[in-house]
């Protein structure tokens, strides 16, 4: 491949020093948590009962919260690529408001709508006796809440990019629209589906603003490990500093699966 004149060479020092001061700003803090982790007792700190039930817990909300996500977010994300609505946009804008939301402002919404007092909450409680806030299922609905963003966004993008001739093919054959999307079209958008799948999951597991205000702080209950790394700061820290690890090399290994594998970036 030929080489592009101009594109290579010296680099401008203007550009190149406030880049370097970007990367240190970012990198140097995630550093700093590899610097003062107390490797000597890292092994019993993450065998600890408070680490493992704050860990067990989260990776079974995030898990739960991200088939939530999967249930709704995919058709969601299908019907704002494919079908033709008025005020598709303002919808896709609305849908995506939990990216920019405060997480604390969610969960406050969240509280309003569905706690014992709330528009739909009053009924769940009154009619089916069930209470969101302050579970465990509490912190499922959170999650799902703030995460479901992350896969809409990525399955629209992946159905946007696919050719709609294939379904089109596939419905002068005969296929349904349920069958020509299970056939055709999910199979051609699987890599965008499994990327956003991964990215739900992770903002799942490190959500702490709508968990805390919508389903508290109860060990053993609701209390994941953002929450526990909240609360170990004030108690432990080394306790926190270790669940800060975890969650920052799940972090890592996320992001660089997706660039790897999904995304494609390149080499």
């Amino acid at each position: 491949m030929t080489r592009r004149p101009g594109t290579r060479g010296r680099l401008p020092v203007v550009l190149v020093l406030p880049a370097l001061v970007g990367l240190a700003f970012l990198l140097v803090p995630l550093a700093g948590l590899l610097v003062r982790a107390p490797w000597a007792t890292l092994a019993d700190q993450l065998f600890s009962p408070a680490v493992g039930q704050a860990l067990s817990l989260s990776l079974l909300c995030a898990s739960l919260a991200t088939v939530i996500c999967l249930v709704l977010g995919v058709p969601l994300a299908w019907l704002l690529a494919r079908a033709d609505l008025p005020g598709r946009g303002l919808l896709r804008a609305l849908v995506t408001v939990p990216l920019v939301l405060p997480p604390v402002v969610g969960g406050v919404a969240l509280l309003l709508v569905l706690g014992r007092r709330g528009l739909v909450g009053s009924h769940l409680y009154s009619w089916f006796g069930i209470s969101l806030p302050f579970t465990t299922a509490g912190v499922v609905v959170a999650e799902a809440f703030v995460a479901m963003p992350f896969l809409v966004i990525s399955v629209e993008g992946a159905l946007r990019a696919a050719d709609p001739r294939f379904e089109e093919a596939a419905a002068t054959l005969g296929a349904s629209r349920w069958l020509a999307f299970r056939r055709v079209t999910l199979p051609t958008i699987l890599p965008g589906v499994v990327a956003g799948t991964v990215l739900c999951w992770a903002r799942a597991l490190g959500e702490f603003g709508a968990t805390i205000t919508f389903a508290g702080n109860f060990p053993g209950k609701t209390t994941t490990m953002p929450l526990a790394v909240y609360l170990a700061l004030e108690t432990d820290p080394d306790a926190a500093i270790v669940l800060s690890i975890v969650l920052l090399l799940v972090s890592a290994v996320v992001l660089a699966s997706l660039r790897d594998r999904w995304v494609g970036g390149a080499a």
